[in-house]
């Protein structure tokens, strides 16, 4: 049987596909910057694309090769570019898509450095960005330019999970001949296939749900088409943003236990949003598993789950936000997502701080919104820090 016919653990366990001569039970590190030629002949077809040979680390090697075809397959797509961050992944994107005077639509709340190198630093470039609220369709039909080459979306969306409409975005964008980007950070492969929905590219910051163990920091780009990749993969070498190995090695390892992880994750996710919606000191929650989430029909079928992120507001605003941190004692107050364990934090004083009031409050940003990652302790001891925390806000 074909890995591609296996089931979704199968294809975690076995997925890649590349053995070497040792018969090792895992791919080995191949901890090297170059490789031998068998002789001149392998060494010219190597070059020359005849062969599928390993050249130098850059270009290409066995253990990133091992996690690009297994991430690639989860998420049925032709190939994936592994990249040494999730923000690697984004400007390769960016860089092998968008050309000198063409125009780019972003989610309004996408995740922050993605936006702000777009717009601090891809103008020296004469390339123009709009973003807009693309949970509603009408919002990026009407941000459309003739320039327009690219959409670039992130849902559920960092950190408002707010949830766009794959498939339609995907629609209306094919029709003006604009590329569709989604960061799948979120979900993961587990949970939601962008590709199958009918954008072009998708990608992933591989530090989140992923490697999942908060251990490394890494990227992956998969594309639908073969074109696509073999453009976006010559950016990456040219570039040199590429992985090291005994990073894929550790991004594998914690691959196989995506589904389990994520599987316990949200099911605490479903008792700690229902515990904060019933908080007389949380104003609102944003969790794609409640009824009251604007989007909950589109995310059951859109998503197959309703992931480990939950956003939250609460009542006091900034001042409340701070207090919350200070006397979280399980949950760890850490930027990033998707480990094993919790973390939670403040964007309106941490991340989204450098933004302006009015960037705030386009994004969907409130001062007292906070950003949980729900990681795989026990529900009640999340439930039971929180619940203290809030106590003393």
């Amino acid at each position: 049987m074909e890995t591609k016919d296996k089931g979704f653990n199968s294809k975690l366990v076995h997925g890649g596909g590349f053995h070497d001569n040792l018969l090792s039970a895992v791919t080995p590190i191949y901890q090297t910057s170059t490789f031998a030629f068998k002789n001149a002949d392998h060494g010219a077809q190597c070059f020359s694309g005849e062969s599928d040979g390993f050249i130098y680390t850059r270009l290409g090697n066995p253990t990133i090769i091992d996690l690009e075809k297994t991430v690639a397959e989860l998420e049925n797509g032709f190939g994936g570019i592994a990249t040494s961050s999730g923000m690697a992944a984004v400007n390769t994107v960016y860089l092998g898509v968008l050309d000198a005077g063409s125009h780019m639509i972003g989610h309004e709340a996408l995740y922050g450095p993605s936006r702000a190198i777009m717009e601090s630093l891809y103008p020296k470039f004469n390339v123009e960005s709009t973003f807009v609220d693309a949970t509603d369709i009408k919002n990026v039909k009407s941000a459309i330019r003739p320039n327009t080459r690219l959409i670039f979306l992130e849902t559920p969306a960092n950190p408002t999970i707010g949830i766009t409409d794959i498939a339609a975005v995907s629609k209306i964008a094919h029709e003006h001949n604009i590329l569709v980007c989604v960061d799948n950070t979120f979900c993961s492969p587990y949970l939601q296939n962008p590709l199958d929905l009918g954008a072009d590219i998708v990608l992933h910051s591989m530090t989140k749900f992923i490697n999942g163990h908060a251990d490394i920091v890494a990227g992956i780009i998969i594309t639908k088409t073969e074109k696509m990749y073999k453009s976006l993969r010559g950016v990456m070498m040219n570039v040199g943003c590429n992985m090291d190995p005994h990073q894929a090695f550790l991004t594998r390892r914690g691959l196989k236990t995506l589904a389990i992880r994520i599987d316990k994750a949200q099911a605490n996710s479903m008792e700690v949003a229902t515990f904060l919606e019933q908080h007389p000191k949380v104003d609102w929650v944003k969790y794609p598993g409640l009824k009251s989430h604007p989007q909950y029909d589109l995310a059951k079928t859109q998503m197959r789950g309703s992931g480990a992120m939950i956003s939250f507001g609460l009542k006091g605003g900034f001042e409340a936000g701070k207090k919350l941190m200070d006397n979280v004692k399980l949950a760890l107050l850490a930027v990033s997502l998707g480990g094993i364990e919790t973390l939670i934090q403040h964007p309106a004083s941490m991340t989204h701080s450098k933004l302006t009031r009015e960037a705030k409050d386009k994004a969907g940003i409130s001062d007292g919104l906070v950003r949980l990652s729900v990681g795989i302790e026990e529900a009640e001891d999340i439930i039971a820090d929180l619940d203290q925390a809030l106590q003393k806000v």
